[in-house]
């Protein structure tokens, strides 16, 4: 077995760049900073990361302890790779800034930004700088994240794998045409508080039969990984899955039958429906 593979199967994946820049370095970018160092594909020495005031800054220097800017412009001359971790309102004056401030023509740009689509990065950079959108979700936080990603007009092969390489450091990451990026960001981006809500109205349900809610919601919640494992790992459709849980004349027909009174399927499939019109708005100016 050489080094390399040895790496890998210990979990620790070899860096395809020298240094890396997180720009808006909230929740979602120290998530991921978090997942890199994880992985050793990062150090202090090749990560920096930017945010919006000092005071930011400063705690993220003494959280992760890595080097944090609220004014990076001379961090970009040598940066391999930019995380764009802003909101949507804060792309803009982003793309602006590594317009303007010394990008290297051959940097890598990843942006996770909802509604930032690949034409407008392009653009309002002016550049051949390789650019590629992402759509992760906040279960980075704990290793578990959906993430897509879609190469713009001059991303490689080689660029996607980085990207790839990163946002495996922090969960699943699949290759998928930008066509369907609002549709992800209302499922993947958004997906966590559908669960979040439903999660909270199943334990309501214990509570009003009598569960203490901590059991409850422990129960929720161990539950739905139980039940989302089985899906991935069996490969078998949800349907037939809850067909071995739905026996003749029992309790789980009854209450399944309750959800579909209440048009749970429907209403769940509009939510994403809904979410997806909006996503398509995100990021546009408004006239």
């Amino acid at each position: 077995m050489g080094k390399e593979q040895a790496k890998q199967q210990a979990g620790v994946v070899k860096a395809n760049f020298k240094k890396l820049g997180v720009i808006g370095a909230g929740v979602m970018g120290q998530a991921l900073i978090q997942g890199l160092m994880r992985k050793q594909m990062v150090t202090p020495n090749t990560l920096w990361a930017a945010a919006k005031t000092e005071a930011s800054c400063q705690k993220i220097r003494e959280t992760l302890e890595i080097p944090a800017f609220s004014n990076y412009s001379a961090q970009l001359a040598d940066t391999d790779v930019l995380l764009l971790c802003v909101k949507p309102t804060g792309i803009k004056g982003v793309l602006e800034k590594l317009k303007a401030g010394g990008l290297k023509p051959d940097t890598l740009i990843i942006s996770i930004v909802a509604g930032a689509t690949i034409e407008t990065m392009e653009s309002a950079l002016g550049s051949q700088n390789p650019v590629i959108r992402a759509m992760t979700n906040t279960p980075c936080t704990v290793g578990q994240a959906m993430t897509t990603i879609c190469g713009g007009t001059h991303a490689t092969e080689a660029h996607l794998a980085i990207a790839q390489q990163i946002f495996e450091a922090v969960g699943v990451c699949m290759p998928l045409d930008e066509t369907h990026f609002n549709a992800v960001t209302s499922l993947a981006g958004s997906g966590p508080a559908y669960v979040f809500l439903i999660m909270e109205a199943l334990a309501d349900g214990g509570v009003r039969v009598g569960l203490p809610r901590d059991a409850a919601l422990r129960i929720v919640a161990q539950t739905l990984l139980g039940a989302a494992t089985m899906v991935q790992q069996s490969g078998r459709h949800p349907a037939a899955l809850r067909d071995d849980v739905t026996t003749p004349a029992g309790c789980t027909i009854g209450a399944l039958l309750t959800m579909e009174d209440g048009k749970i399927r429907s209403v769940l499939a509009r939510a994403v429906e809904e979410a997806t019109k909006i996503a398509g708005n995100l990021g546009k100016e408004k006239k």
